[in-house]
């Protein structure tokens, strides 16, 4: 498989595309005007406690106030107490996935996309695959009913000042999520300055190097420090490991520095921009190219790839020609696609997802697809390509939360289990753990995939100002009903000799036509002239009817 990293850099914004044999399957971006705050670190003061839900609102200086669980408070050990690892409960009940929404399937090498281009609980992944021993890292301390931890209200007060971590951008109406454990992701390792733990991820399978890792590690660190070694860290050189503790460990010194020096709330550091994120956590070996069209940009890749990876040097190339970088590689058509409501199937067939306050629906249909032998054949067909297509959709546009995939009713057993054993083979090259339920007599697919960022939907789009979001308006035909319900309500008894309709154009047309009869009706009734107007400045659902 080959894989290529296509960047576009431009004043206003950088987008990032990630192509597995020339299809794109991730996309990330950062707006200029608006960038994220995923891995930033914040001086913050703690403005409510809520010992009903065990959290607490913590004022960043933000338009909404961060949300803190109390299983990411860190807490210090106690005199005499063992000390032990964290384990991994960050993630809301009944959802496994760490954030970058849909990485690299298993032809590239799995790595932990750190913070910034994903969320701080990307370092789940890694946690989630690291020995039993380490087990820490952010947003992943054991909530009381797994250690006897103390409750919110015994652990901070309102007005205290406390040192955070945004490991879940806001989403819709919520706020940021933060944690109070720090971890600073260098290129192959994780830091932890607040965490005494080492670890190795599991994706390192060989034990002889998972020991060398493991001794190279506990000899170079300060005492009290905590790394979690990533998977491009596999071969890597003692040199290469001491540079990147030097540098992660310069950047947590200057947040202390800051911590000391700032008042809260305030901002103590800002992660990586979109472009050395990429490089940092995506550019590994298994990517074949990365192209990128601006000048000064390629140079600062180039810069910093001779420092910290020179074997990748030949593998960084600058876009020069005229055709833009996405339209030449065909990015703007698939992102434009994405944002459809229905996917067609190379069958004929066809998907529709629909999004909803707390979960996606995914409908299947045969759509123009009407097969060759028998009716449960095409309906497996129809199936097992929306499988494949389905799982690509939810990865290319990072839809989280619980997700209902509506696959076309199947009589046969068998079949149903060919469709979800595929579905499952898809969805496992998806970076984000996602939780999959069989498919049931109804054929219904249940999931739920982390939901860290906003889906390319909600990125791009927003609610339609004409129909308010609700994705439908009131038909022509309701709207004269409602509008001749109003005129009976004005009744013969009113002194005025005319009442005067004023309504959108296709509104007035029908009362003018169609509704010719019944609107002379109640003139009769009424005992006055009806004059209708149309009128453009109106919206479709509204209409004045006024007394003369």
């Amino acid at each position: 498989m080959s894989i290529e990293i296509v960047i576009n850099a431009v004043l206003e914004e950088t987008r990032v595309a990630l192509l597995e044999d020339q299809v794109v399957t991730e996309f990330y971006f950062d707006q200029k005007r608006d960038r994220g705050m995923m891995g930033n670190v914040y001086k913050g003061k703690v403005a409510k406690v809520l010992p009903g839900m065990q959290a607490a609102f913590v004022d960043i200086a933000m338009e909404k106030a961060a949300f803190l669980y109390v299983s990411d408070v860190l807490v210090p050990h106690e005199e005499g107490e063992p000390e032990e690892p964290a384990a991994a409960e960050t993630m809301e009940e009944g959802v496994e996935t760490p954030a970058l929404e849909e990485a690299v399937p298993d032809t590239v090498e799995p790595e932990t996309v750190g913070i910034g281009l994903g969320t701080t609980e990307e370092m789940e992944e890694e946690v989630n695959d690291m020995d039993e021993e380490v087990q820490a890292g952010p947003s992943i301390a054991i909530p009381k009913s797994k250690r006897g931890r103390r409750p919110i209200e015994a652990l901070l007060k309102e007005g205290q000042e406390i040192m955070v971590q945004v490991s879940k951008e806001p989403i819709g109406t919520k706020g940021p999520r933060v944690t109070t454990y720090i971890s600073l992701p260098g290129r192959y390792l994780v830091y932890l300055p607040t965490v005494n733990h080492v670890g190795v991820s599991r994706r390192i399978e060989e034990t002889a190097e998972r020991q060398r890792l493991k001794e190279m590690i506990r000899k170079l660190r300060r005492p009290g420090a905590g790394y979690i070694v990533r998977t491009v860290s596999d071969g890597m050189t003692e040199e290469a490991l001491k540079q990147d503790m030097e540098f992660l460990e310069g950047v947590w010194q200057g947040i202390l520095k800051n911590q000391k020096d700032l008042a809260a709330p305030a901002l103590l550091h800002t992660e990586l921009d979109l472009i050395f994120r990429t490089v940092r956590d995506l550019f590994t070996k298994a990517v074949d190219r990365l192209i990128i069209d601006s000048k000064p940009e390629y140079d600062r890749i180039k810069s910093f790839v001779a420092t910290y990876l020179s074997g990748f040097i030949n593998k960084i190339a600058l876009w020069d020609k005229e055709m833009p970088i996405f339209d030449a590689y065909g990015l703007e058509a698939s992102l434009s696609k994405a944002r459809n409501r229905r996917v067609w199937l190379k069958s004929g067939g066809y998907i529709v997802l629909d999004r909803a306050e707390a979960l996606t629906v995914i409908d299947v249909n045969t759509g123009r697809y009407v097969g060759k032998k028998d009716l449960e054949e095409t309906i497996l067909k129809t199936n097992l390509e929306a499988a494949k297509e389905v799982a690509y959709q939810i990865r290319l546009r990072n839809i989280g939360g619980i997700i209902i995939i509506d696959f076309i009713d199947m009589e046969k057993g068998k079949n149903r289990e060919k469709v979800f054993n595929l579905f499952s083979e898809q969805v496992a090259c998806d970076k984000a753990k996602s939780r999959l339920f069989k498919i049931s007599e109804l054929g219904l697919v249940q999931m739920s995939r982390e939901r860290t960022r906003e889906d390319i939907v909600r990125s791009f789009c927003e609610p339609c100002l004409y129909c308010d979001g609700r994705g439908h308006t009131k038909s022509p035909e309701t709207l004269c009903h409602e509008i001749f319900r109003e005129i009976r309500k004005v009744g013969p008894a009113a002194r005025a000799k005319k009442l005067v309709i004023a309504a959108h154009p296709s509104v007035a047309s029908l009362l003018c036509n169609e509704k010719q009869g019944r609107v002379e009706a109640l003139e009769q009734t009424s005992r006055r002239k009806i004059i209708v107007k149309a009128d453009m400045n109106l919206h479709i659902e509204q209409y004045e009817v006024i007394l003369l």
